[in-house]
C-alpha cells in the first residue's frame, strides 16, 4: 500500500496537469468561438487559478507535520499582487472580464475531475 504522502503528491501533480490542460483547451476554444481577446482573457484567469492552486498546496505543505518548512507568510501579498497585475492587464488591454472569471474556475473544475477520477479508478 502506498503512503499518504505519495498519494497526495500524485493527486497534486495530476490536478496541476488537469488545470494546465483545461486552461489551454479553454483558451483555444474561447479564441475560436469569440476571438483572441476572449481566449487571452480566459488564459489570464486560468493562469491566476493555477498560481493560486500552487500557493494553496504550499500552504498545506507548510501546515503539515514534519520538519520545519520555510516561512510562507507572504502568500496573501503575492496573490494580491497577481490579482492586481491581472486586473491591470484586463482593464488596460480591454480583455473580457467574464472570460477571465470563467478561467478562474479552472482549478475548481480540475479538483472535481480529480475526484471523479479517484472515484472511478481508485484501486
Amino acid at each position: 500500500m502506498k503512503s499518504d504522502e505519495e498519494f497526495y503528491q500524485r493527486v497534486v501533480r495530476r490536478i496541476g496537469w488537469i488545470i494546465l490542460s483545461l486552461g489551454t483547451c479553454g483558451a483555444i476554444s474561447a479564441s475560436v468561438w469569440k476571438g483572441i481577446a476572449t481566449g487571452l482573457s480566459f488564459l489570464v484567469g486560468a493562469a491566476i487559478s493555477y498560481v493560486s492552486f500552487l500557493a494553496w498546496t504550499r500552504v498545506a505543505a507548510a501546515l503539515a507535520p514534519g520538519p520545519k518548512k520555510p516561512n510562507r507568510s507572504f502568500y496573501a501579498l503575492r496573490m494580491l499582487a497577481v490579482v492586481a497585475g491581472a486586473w491591470v492587464i484586463i482593464k488596460f488591454l480591454g480583455l473580457n472580464l467574464a472570460a477571465a472569471a470563467l478561467g478562474l474556475l479552472v482549478s475548481g473544475a480540475a479538483v472535481v475531475l480529480e475526484i471523479l477520477y479517484e472515484l472511478i479508478y481508485a484501486s
